[in-house]
């Protein structure tokens, strides 16, 4: 049987065709989507996973339908995390307690060992388990790590307690840059902060009332960096 094979100028055309044929949105998915979360601070540069798929396509829905247009981080505790995503947090007045609002859905867990939460990482918030066993996440409360750099002892602590599993890998990035590893396993994790860690630090230093509140106010939106 005759071999029709194409020579190299007409397969780089061939291609190129096909590149041009394929829908715009399909071809922007290859990549890690930016998002950017502009406050009263500073601004954080986030790339969300495409290894959580549910997460990643809620978020960036919620962004598009105005949802995380002008809200307070609403629970700031120094050295672990900063918390955002309740609707109610928008116009809020001081001292109000916040942290029950959300789009009146959940999202199934997308659990991923090499998604650890490393400073920066952004993770869902979501339910205990008592009252949310299956630990699906908040359909919109989402949470930025601080944490803080472990040493080689505390993490073979965790290790023999069987409150934490490291690899080679992730054991280095929690003895260099810190995080919260106890939360690996628990929450899905489904973005980082790729600039703007100073801002992320700046926000878990200010001063909190009894709930973790801000006593100033910390006023967010999020976009989509096309």
């Amino acid at each position: 049987m005759m071999k029709n094979y194409l020579s190299a100028p007409i397969v780089s055309i061939v291609i190129a065709l096909f590149m041009l044929s394929f829908p715009a949105a399909a071809q922007e998915t290859q990549g890690e989507q930016m998002i950017i979360i502009e406050t009263t601070i500073g601004d954080m540069v986030i790339k969300l996973y495409n290894e959580t798929p549910a997460h990643r396509n809620n978020m960036i829905k919620l962004i598009n339908d105005g949802f995380y247009n002008d809200q307070l981080f609403h629970r700031v505790i120094k050295d672990f995390m900063i918390q955002g995503g309740d609707p109610h947090s928008t116009g809020a007045e001081k001292g109000q307690r916040l942290g029950s609002g959300g789009p009146g859905y959940t999202i199934p867990a997308e659990f991923h060992k090499n998604l650890i939460h490393k400073k920066g990482a952004l993770a869902a918030a979501r339910k205990g388990d008592r009252d949310n066993p299956e630990q699906a996440s908040s359909g919109s409360q989402f949470y930025l790590v601080q944490g803080r750099v472990l040493t080689p002892e505390e993490i073979n602590i965790l290790t023999q307690r069987g409150v934490a599993t490291f690899t080679e890998e992730s054991a280095e990035i929690y003895t260099t840059l810190g995080g919260t590893p106890h939360l690996d396993g628990a929450y899905t994790v489904f973005g980082e902060v790729v600039e703007g860690l100073e801002i992320l630090d700046a926000i878990a230093s200010q001063p909190t009332d009894a709930y973790n509140r801000p006593l100033e106010d910390i006023i967010y939106s999020i976009s989509i960096i096309k």
